[in-house]
Order: structure tokens, then sequence, then C-alpha cells
């Protein structure tokens, strides 16, 4: 009898890329590339690693999701992703796209506001040594990161009716912003470019976010053993 092997986890990232990205128009050698090396399955909760590398969104809890794999690779691809920028990612949510982000070269700043998935993320990405490329904060999201700001590119990862007003200050000019905006059931992804001193935007294709919430859900982690990258 001829037994069935299981495919490794560097097998079926191979097989995502190719089946799920490539073939639907992402080219960008350097996404390609980090969606290859980013183990998706660290991201995602124990229960569904084995549905990891499948092509569609899977909870994590507190009413977050991991986007389907395309829609990683589409936004990270529209911001354009370069050696050296520096990120403001709003909505860490597992930490997966702060990971591919950080694989692409980019100095990452990402702001969670449930503190279960902020910690559960800062375990995970501590775990695959990803500390010294990506800063994590437990805040409101709409708010950016002031402090750190301008930043080279700004992607938003759960969507709202229009663009948080804090956010394009904080975009350098030349800067990129990618957003999905609209309501519970019109969205799609916008990308706003910094030029001449005012933003220019365009759309880009429909999707479907979670919503950006406003303030903190400070509740108790779910195990209580994570910690912020650093501790």
């Amino acid at each position: 009898m001829r037994v069935r092997r299981t495919p490794s986890p560097e097998a079926l990232r191979r097989a995502m890329v190719e089946s799920q990205v490539r073939r639907r128009g992402v080219t960008d050698a350097c996404v390609l590339e980090a969606l290859r090396e980013v183990p998706r399955h660290r991201f995602v909760r124990e229960r569904d690693e084995a549905r990891a590398y499948a092509d569609c969104a899977l909870s994590i809890g507190h009413g977050a999701t991991i986007s389907q794999p395309y829609i990683v690779a589409r936004m990270t691809a529209a911001l354009r992703p370069d050696r050296g920028l520096r990120v403001l990612e709003v909505g860490t949510g597992s930490g997966y796209q702060a990971a591919v982000l950080a694989a692409c070269g980019c100095e990452v700043w990402s702001v969670e506001r449930v503190r279960a998935l902020h910690e559960r993320a800062a375990e995970v990405l501590a775990d695959l040594g990803l500390t010294d490329r990506i800063r994590l904060r437990l805040g409101d999201g709409r708010l950016g990161w002031p402090e750190e700001a301008p930043f080279d590119r700004i992607l938003v990862t759960a969507a709202a009716p229009a663009l948080p007003p804090a956010l394009p200050d904080q975009l350098s000019p030349g800067g990129v912003l990618v957003a999905p905006i609209g309501d519970d059931w019109d969205q799609v992804i916008r990308i706003f470019e910094h030029r001449e001193g005012r933003l220019v935007a365009r759309s880009v294709e429909p999707v479907r976010f979670v919503p950006l919430l406003e303030g903190v859900d400070a509740g108790d982690p779910d195990d209580g053993s994570a910690r912020t990258p650093g501790d």
C-alpha cells in the first residue's frame, strides 16, 4: 500500500504562491519571496494549522481574521515595499502581515487594539526572531503612531467608511497609504499617494475586511504567557 506523505510547510508555501498569488497577477518578486519565506501556519490558531495555506481568510478570534494569502500579497504589492522603508501597520492581528513586510526588508511599526491579539503576535514574532524589524504597540490604530511619524508607507488592515484623519498627516511626502474603504457590504482597496502636498487616490479591487474599531480592548490575554518584543 502506497503511503501518502503530507507536504512540508515549505512545499505548501511554494504551492500557495504559485496557485493563489502569481496566477492572479501579483508578480512583485519581493512579495512572492516573502510569502514563500514566512511560515503562515505559525500565525493561525492551532486547530487551523492544516488550513493555514488554504485560499481563504481564517478567524484568529476576537472578531479578527488572518487575511486570504492573495489579499495579503495584493495589498503588500500595492505598497511597493522596499528595503529600509518605514511602514506603519494599523491592525497587527495575527502578526502575519507585519512579518511579510519585514521579509520585504521594511522596518515596521504595528498597532493593535486588542490586547490578546497584540500579545499573541508579539510572542510569535519574537519566536521567529523578527523583533529587530517589527515594533508593536497596544493602542487605537486609527490614531497611528505620531511620535514615530512620518512613515514612507501606511497599511490599514481593517475597513472604515473613510480614511481616519490622523493617518494622512503621518505619511511622508511621496509616500503610499493602502486601506480598505467602505461599509460592511461594499469595500474596495484604495491606494493613496502623497503628491505635491495632497493625496491622490485610486481604487484597486473589491474586498471584505472586518471593521476598523475605535478604542482599546484591554481584556485579559488568552493564556497570560505572551510578551511584547524585548520584554
